[in-house]
């Protein structure tokens, strides 16, 4: 047979009428898969004389020293999100020492999900980094389920299984209540990010506990959800100075959603702190370089990219070790929008 008509995981799934991830599940001895399904599976594969790609190098390693960071984003947020950038930076200088090369795979639709699982299947990959988690993802889990180490920058929720490293966003959106608080101001809006996301429920959680703190009964018309993006930050802020245009403060989930807030209260000939006050999260180059400059949240982007890469290594070394849970600290900047 030739190359080009070597079966390949979907002809398997095809041939026993099961999904890719049953037949993945099936390869790797996951327990998770009934006999009916196993032996239609097992079938296809004799029938078809299917050979994993790593049955065909030898079953001695099972070891490619190579490691994927899978974004669930679209090649645009990857390039103008900073956050990105960081964590890339971080996982890089910990895989450098190891010899271990990093696969960047983006996963935007169920095309890219299924091209993922059938790396994962045939091991071309050791373990995964999954940066930009939403809850209802399946990714996470179908990883877990396939039993390849997993590690994810930030969570699905606060009861998330697998091992993660994530910034204490309830924290840093309180500190940025209180801060605007603390400058007298009282009409105050918050651009969240995607609430399907833990990373944009805390935050907005812990800048609901600063105002409920000082009193401020939360109002949901100064409340806008966005995207993470400079673009859903302008649409934010019209539709926030819409609905309450007597707003003088403003806590952005991101320094990008700022920058673009910032944007439209220009526009609108509101001056940034006079009129408005602002704070971002992230501490980004978008924060120093903005004008005025961005009072920012501070979270390690670099450090959550180091810790999740050094987790990754430690589970591939050993299947068997106690998954991790870490919780990094964040810090209020004090700059000139605020």
């Amino acid at each position: 047979m030739g190359a080009q008509h070597r079966p390949t995981i979907k002809t398997v799934a095809a041939r026993a009428g099961v999904g890719r991830t049953t037949v993945s599940r099936v390869i790797n001895g996951s327990t998770l898969v009934s006999d009916e399904a196993k032996a239609a599976v097992l079938a296809a594969i004799a029938e078809l004389n299917y050979v994993p790609n790593s049955v065909a190098r030898g079953l001695v390693t099972r070891r490619t020293n190579s490691v994927a960071l899978v974004i669930p984003e679209s090649e645009s947020r990857l390039g103008s999100e900073p956050y990105f950038a960081g964590v890339i930076r971080g996982v890089s200088t910990v895989l450098a020492t190891t010899g271990t090369q990093l696969q960047l795979m983006l996963v935007r639709d169920s095309g890219e999900r299924n091209r993922l699982t059938d790396s994962v299947a045939e091991r071309r990959v050791d373990g995964v980094l999954l940066v930009s988690v939403h809850e209802h993802d399946p990714l996470p889990g179908i990883l877990e389920d396939m039993g390849l180490p997993t590690v994810l920058a930030g969570r699905r929720s606060p009861a998330e299984s697998l091992s993660h490293a994530v910034s204490d966003n309830l924290g840093g959106g309180k500190e940025a209540g209180r801060h605007l608080i603390s400058r007298g101001r009282t009409a105050l809006a918050t651009i969240s990010g995607p609430l399907d996301m833990d990373v944009s429920r805390g935050r907005l959680r812990g800048w609901t506990t600063a105002l409920e703190e000082a009193g401020l009964a939360p109002d949901e018309r100064l409340v806008a959800s966005a995207d993470f993006t400079e673009e859903g930050g302008m649409l934010a802020m019209r539709s926030l100075l819409e609905r309450t245009p007597d707003l003088d403060a403003v806590f952005a989930a991101s320094d990008v959603m700022a920058a673009g807030a910032m944007l439209e209260l220009r526009r609108q000939g509101r001056r940034v702190p006079d009129d408005v006050a602002i704070v971002g999260f992230d501490d980004s180059y978008v924060a120093r370089y903005a004008y005025p400059s961005l009072t920012s949240v501070r979270q390690p982007v670099e450090e959550i990219g180091s810790t999740i890469a050094r987790i990754l290594l430690e589970e591939i070394a050993d299947p068997g070790v106690a998954r991790r849970h870490v919780f990094l600290p964040t810090e209020l900047v004090v700059r000139d929008s605020s």
